[in-house]
C-alpha cells in the first residue's frame, strides 16, 4: 500500500462524537418535543447562516482527523514497504504543497520578497542589505512589481468563476430535491425559493454557502502561487497554519464536552432526585472541585505528562502521537473541571421534576428509580443540557487560546490558534511589525466563536419554555 492509516486517540473520540450526534438527530426527529424546537431553530435566518459556517469548520476538522503515514519510495518492487514517521492527514493532501513550501523567514501577505533585509555580498566584496525574492511565492512572475496586481486580479476572477459554477450546481441539485419533495415542477419551486416562501430559509442558506464557496475557490487559486496570510519566522505558510488549527479548536470544544457530559448528567440528576446524603456528597464534590483554580490543575497535569513523555520516548512512534496525547489530556482536564456548572443546573431541575405528579405516581406504583430516571427525569432535562453545551463550546475554544498563550495548552508543535497568538506576541514587538499571524488566528477564531454564539442564542430561544408559542 502507498499509505497506512493511523488512528489517534482524538480521532477516535471525534468519530464517536459524530456518531452520537447522528444518532441523537435520528432520535430527536422522531420526538415531537424535540422536533418542533429544532424546526424553530432552523427557520431563523441567523441560525441557517451559523449552521453553514459551523458546518464548514466541522468539515475541515473531519478532513484533518483522517490520518495516515505515506509509504517511502522503494528502489525495487520486491523491497519491504517502509512508511514515513511523519503523520499526514487528508487535509494535508488537499492543501499540498502548502505544507512543504517553506521560505527562509517572514514574508507579508501576497509579498514576493522577504519582510526583512538580508546581507548580500556583492562581486566587489561589499555587503548590501536588501529584500530577497521568495522561493515559492510569485516565482512565475518575471517582474512582480509590475505584474503582481494584475495576476492576483486574474486569479481571483478565475476563482470567482469556479465558485459560481459550483454554486450553480449546488442550487440545481437543491431545486431538484425540493421539487421532488414537494411533488411540483422545477419552475414553481424556483419561484418559491427566490420569493422566500419555503418552510426554511433556503435562499439564505444558498447565499451563505455561495460566500463560503467563493472564498474557498479564490483562496485555492491564490494559495498555490502566493502566501495569502504571509509566512512566520521559519517561513511556514500562515494560511496553512490557520486551517490546520481548526481541528484543534473543534477537538477542544467537542471532546471536552464528551468528557464533561457523563459527570454532569449522572451526578446532577442523582443529586436532585435522591436528595439526602447522596445530594450532600455530590454537592461537596463539585463545590470542592470548583474551589480549585482550573489553571493549576491543567498546569500540574501537563507538566507531569511532559515528564512522563520525556522519560518514556519509546511509547510514542511519532511526534503526532505525543502531541495528540497532550491534547487528549488537556481535553480531559477541561472536561473534568467544567462539568460543575451544568451539574448544578440539572440538580435544581431534577428537584423540581421529582415533585411532579407523574413522577410521584410512578413512585407510588412501585416503578424502579432507574426507570423513573430514564423515562421521566433525564428526557425532561436534556433541553438544558443542549443549551448549556452550545453555550459552553465557545468558552472552551477560547480557553485553548488562553492556555496555549500561558504555556500550558497544547503541544508547541501542534497547530492551534493559541500557539499562533503566543508566537505573535514577540512578532508584534518587531520593527517593522509582523502582524499577519495574529490577524489570521483572530479572524478564524473570531468567526468560529461568533457564529457558535449566534447558533447558541437560537437554540436557547427555541428550547426556553418561557418563549414557546402557546
Amino acid at each position: 500500500m502507498t499509505f497506512k492509516f493511523v488512528l489517534l486517540w482524538t480521532d477516535l473520540l471525534v468519530f464517536i462524537l459524530v456518531a452520537l450526534l447522528l444518532a441523537f438527530s435520528i432520535w430527536a426527529k422522531r420526538q415531537d418535543s424535540w422536533r418542533r424546537p429544532l424546526r424553530k431553530v432552523f427557520r431563523r435566518k441567523i441560525s441557517v447562516v451559523s449552521a453553514v459556517i459551523l458546518s464548514t469548520y466541522v468539515l475541515i476538522g473531519l478532513l484533518d482527523s483522517v490520518h495516515y503515514q505515506p509509504a517511502l519510495p522503494q528502489e525495487n518492487a520486491t523491497d519491504q514497504i517502509h512508511y514515513d514517521v511523519e503523520v499526514k492527514s487528508v487535509l494535508d493532501k488537499l492543501l499540498s504543497p502548502l505544507d512543504e513550501q517553506f521560505e527562509t523567514s517572514y514574508s507579508a501577505p501576497f509579498a514576493h520578497q522577504l519582510h526583512v533585509q538580508d546581507a548580500v555580498k556583492q562581486a566587489d566584496g561589499s555587503i548590501v542589505y536588501q529584500h530577497q525574492r521568495l522561493q515559492y511565492a510569485a516565482t512565475h512572475l518575471s517582474n512582480p512589481e509590475a505584474e503582481k496586481r494584475h495576476d492576483i486580479l486574474v486569479r481571483s476572477l478565475k476563482g470567482v468563476a469556479w465558485g459560481l459554477l459550483i454554486l450553480l450546481l449546488v442550487t440545481i441539485l437543491l431545486v431538484l430535491y425540493l421539487s421532488h419533495q414537494k411533488k411540483q415542477n422545477v419552475l414553481a419551486t424556483s419561484k418559491q425559493l427566490v420569493a422566500g416562501k419555503m418552510d426554511y430559509p433556503y435562499l439564505t442558506m444558498l447565499l451563505t454557502l455561495g460566500i463560503v464557496i467563493l472564498l474557498a475557490s479564490v483562496s485555492a487559486c491564490l494559495a498555490t502561487h502566493y502566501h495569502i496570510f504571509g509566512t512566520d519566522k521559519v517561513g511556514e505558510d500562515v494560511f496553512y497554519q490557520a486551517l490546520k488549527s481548526i481541528r484543534t479548536g473543534l477537538v477542544i470544544g467537542t471532546v471536552s464536552t464528551l468528557v464533561m457530559l457523563p459527570f454532569a448528567i449522572i451526578l446532577g440528576v442523582m443529586a436532585g432526585y435522591f436528595r439526602g446524603r447522596i445530594d450532600d456528597g455530590i454537592q461537596y464534590l463539585y463545590t470542592t472541585l470548583s474551589s480549585i483554580p482550573g489553571v493549576l490543575l491543567i498546569a500540574a497535569a501537563i507538566l507531569m505528562l511532559q515528564v512522563f513523555m520525556s522519560t518514556h520516548p519509546d511509547l510514542f512512534a511519532s511526534n503526532a502521537q505525543r502531541a495528540d496525547l497532550r491534547l487528549l489530556i488537556l481535553c480531559v482536564i477541561l472536561g473534568v473541571t467544567s462539568w460543575t456548572s451544568l451539574c448544578r443546573l440539572l440538580r435544581g431541575e431534577s428537584f423540581k421534576l421529582r415533585e411532579m405528579d407523574y413522577v410521584q405516581a410512578a413512585n407510588n406504583l412501585g416503578v424502579s428509580h432507574v426507570t423513573i430516571l430514564k423515562k421521566h427525569i433525564v428526557p425532561n432535562v436534556m433541553h438544558i443540557v443542549l443549551i448549556t453545551l452550545v453555550l459552553d463550546f465557545s468558552g472552551l475554544v477560547l480557553a485553548e487560546a488562553v492556555l496555549s498563550y500561558v504555556g500550558v495548552g497544547v503541544d508547541p508543535t501542534m497547530f492551534s490558534w493559541g500557539n499562533m497568538i503566543n508566537s505573535a506576541r514577540l512578532e508584534m514587538a518587531r520593527e517593522p511589525v509582523v502582524w499577519w499571524s495574529l490577524c489570521a488566528a483572530f479572524i478564524f477564531m473570531f468567526t468560529l466563536v461568533l457564529f457558535a454564539n449566534f447558533f447558541a442564542d437560537s437554540v436557547r430561544d427555541a428550547f426556553d419554555p418561557r418563549l414557546q408559542d402557546a
